[in-house]
């Protein structure tokens, strides 16, 4: 069985520099290709593509997107040539009939996947497909979706969600200081939750003071519910990159299960 991840992806120009969370991320990605069972294709979770429904990039050439904006040169230069897999992509249509998800034949790889999957896998040798959240849905039924996606982990496919645990942009630090004592209690409940295998707490984060303006919107949250949903009973987890960057963002990244 596939380990799973959870990366906390911070700022696109993580892309392009050398830091404390891209070492981690470079460092993973070594582990992972050197294992004795490496993963043969991806699917990411990511924040970035957040739609009306549930769907599936059937792309088998995706592109890279740049969907940010105000950014060195540099970093609207990146591309990363991954290539899709409509295969994996059927076979997730298939797995999520009773949502039902839709194919999506025109989205690429937002910054979301592509910003963290360049320092995992440098070479994008592994096919890559993307499955949208929807910000409408409750954490729960993005719980569900991981549920029905449980099976593929026993098929090869490394499971990776893409976000924040913490992601309030309006109230960023640019000097960098300490994070403020609302960031770290969220973040510190939702490990607590996750240690205890709290699905209710999980799923009912909102009544949590602190969630007024850790997670001002759901979407950098909720492609970890749908990574929950996939997880077994009392798997391994360890945390990495625990730490915040720019005051309140999250860098908090989980690997959950055993990399053979």
């Amino acid at each position: 069985m596939q380990p799973m991840l959870f990366l906390g992806h911070g700022s696109p120009l993580n892309a392009i520099e050398t830091n404390t969370w891209t070492l981690a991320f470079q460092q993973l990605g070594q582990q992972l290709r050197q294992s004795t069972n490496p993963p043969t294709a991806i699917l990411m979770i990511s924040a970035h593509w957040d739609q009306v429904g549930l769907r599936v990039s059937t792309q088998p050439q995706p592109k890279t997107i740049h969907d940010f904006g105000g950014f060195p040169a540099a970093l609207y230069q990146q591309q990363y040539q991954a290539p899709g897999s409509p295969a994996l992509a059927a076979r997730l249509l298939n797995l999520l009939q009773t949502i039902p998800a839709t194919a999506d034949p025109s989205w690429g790889f937002d910054h979301g996947c592509w910003s963290v999957l360049c320092h995992l896998f440098p070479a994008a040798e592994l096919p890559v497909v993307q499955l949208s959240i929807d910000s409408r849905q409750t954490p729960d039924w993005h719980w569900q979706v991981g549920q029905l996606l449980t099976r593929l982990r026993n098929e090869g496919v490394l499971i990776v969600a893409s976000g924040n645990l913490v992601h309030n942009l309006a109230l960023l630090n640019f000097q960098n200081a300490a994070a403020p004592a609302w960031a770290v209690d969220f973040r510190d409940k939702v490990k607590q939750a996750i240690t205890a295998g709290d699905r209710t707490a999980l799923c009912q984060y909102q009544q949590w003071p602190s969630a007024r303006l850790a997670v001002p919107h759901p979407d950098h949250l909720l492609p970890l519910f749908v990574l929950l949903g996939a997880a077994q009973a009392d798997e391994h987890t360890d945390w990495f990159n625990d730490d915040f960057t720019l005051g309140n963002l999250a860098m908090s990244s989980l690997l959950l299960g055993d990399i053979a």
